[in-house]
């Protein structure tokens, strides 16, 4: 779907007038800081008297500086929410300023990007970047069914970039401002539309779990009342304990029951019929046939950050082993691993270089469509072990003096270090085997 998408969209979903994130700003040093972000180091007591406290910002340089201000101040200190404190804030130092009282009242701020069309630059011409992909499959729902001749319940799926004007984009690339989104809205019938709630909820955490994240750091959380978005009738988060956002969560996917929200706001907007003849339900005619019910389905809408989710799997995979001689290496999913195998001449002579580039082509034809097989020459195969388990390659075949003699090769494994021989004509059925393929 498009990028750029025409205003009225926007306004229809609610975003134009909706999608805006509550901002607190800082007179003394320019800043503009997130309402609900923002956290004060207060003393343990709770009463400050007349001496300042200290706010903060989660996860940022701010925290460790302000909370050692906040030490010397008070000894013993505890945490609130910035919106737990009365207003006017006299006596709260900004995160990044140094005299109390300079935080201004929460405003509203759109996170759109917006532009504009044509040679001139008027209200009339605006557009805006999408925020998400979800719209643009809403606004093109009947015409999937009216050209695909499909029936529900039915999913349609679209990856791509969104754009937020986040305010404080940071921690890589957990929070940015250009970002790319795997999403799915599943239409259904609304009788049917828990169960399939129920699910897409658990089949997308066992899809992360398949990816190589699970135990203690990888959870699925149900969204209490007074978190659900406007639009939801329930939501639930796939979330992960990412190093940065430890002991707590950070979201890689949620997994809406949009209810018929979207489509009838689209509806309501644009003048367009959602509805959907169902030819298989209703009463049951003299004929045999069913009458048909017409109904605005449901949807389940599973999205995921596709970047949250790279740098999800990245974290869990960085392993660190003092008692290897190279001791980071990636203990990623051989699946997901975009180097397969790595191709090892001992030395780059005796035959040697022949048998591996041999090899190489085998196991290049056979993976091409999965992915990277590497061949190394240089340094010391030591060095060349090294560079493959950083790379997150989960095994090597070495070519040495032995290969010539009886045909066999060492195979290597990343995660333990461990080697064996195997015969040199049985590494692609062997390597195939442990990949899953």
């Amino acid at each position: 779907t498009c990028i750029i998408q025409h205003p009225k969209v926007w306004e229809a979903s609610g975003h134009v007038g909706g999608f805006n994130d509550p901002m607190v700003d800082c007179r003394e040093m320019r800043g503009r800081y997130r309402y609900d972000h923002v956290m004060v180091f207060v003393p343990e007591s709770g009463d400050s008297g007349d001496k300042p406290v200290f706010a903060y910002m989660a996860d940022t340089p701010s925290e460790a500086k302000q909370r050692k201000k906040a030490e010397k101040t008070f000894g013993s200190v505890k945490t609130v929410a910035l919106s737990e404190l009365p207003r006017p804030w006299d006596r709260v130092i900004a995160p990044d300023a140094e005299k109390p009282g300079t935080l201004t009242d929460p405003r509203q701020f759109n996170l759109m990007f917006y532009s504009y069309t044509g040679a001139t630059a008027t209200e009339d011409d605006k557009v805006y970047l999408r925020p998400e992909t979800a719209q643009g499959i809403f606004v093109q729902f009947k015409n999937v069914i009216d050209t695909s001749r499909v029936k529900l319940p039915l999913g349609i799926g679209n990856v791509g970039k969104s754009f937020r004007n986040e305010v404080t984009p940071r921690n890589f690339t957990f929070r940015s401002r250009e970002f790319e989104q795997m999403e799915l809205e599943f239409f259904c019938h609304p009788d049917e539309s828990q169960e399939w709630y129920k699910f897409w909820r658990d089949f997308r955490m066992e899809w992360w779990e398949s990816m190589g994240l699970a135990g203690e750091n990888l959870i699925l959380r149900e969204h209490d009342a007074d978190e659900l978005s406007h639009y939801s009738v329930g939501t639930s988060d796939v979330e992960y304990r990412f190093p940065f956002t430890a002991p707590g969560y950070g979201e890689l996917e949620g997994i809406a029951h949009r209810g018929c929200y979207d489509l009838t706001q689209h509806q309501q907007h644009s003048g367009a019929k959602m509805d959907y003849h169902d030819t298989e339900r209703g009463e049951i005619l003299p004929n045999g046939a069913r009458k048909g019910e017409r109904y605005i389905p449901h949807c389940i809408e599973p999205a995921a950050g596709l970047d949250r989710g790279v740098l999800a799997i990245l974290c869990e995979a960085y392993t660190r082993d003092e008692s290897r001689p190279s001791p980071e290496f990636l203990k990623i999913h051989p699946r997901l691993a975009p180097i397969k195998a790595g191709v090892f001449p001992l030395v780059n002579k005796d035959g040697m270089p022949e048998i591996a580039e041999k090899l190489h082509a085998d196991l290049s034809a056979k993976l091409w469509r999965h992915g990277l097989v590497e061949i190394d020459a240089k340094q010391s195969i030591g060095k060349r072990y090294a560079r493959m388990d950083e790379a997150g390659c989960p095994y090597c075949f070495t070519i040495d003096g032995q290969t010539r003699e009886d045909q066999t090769v060492t195979a290597r494994h990343r995660d333990t270090g461990e080697q064996e021989r195997i015969a040199l004509d049985s590494v692609v059925g062997w390597l195939t085997e442990r990949l899953g393929l």
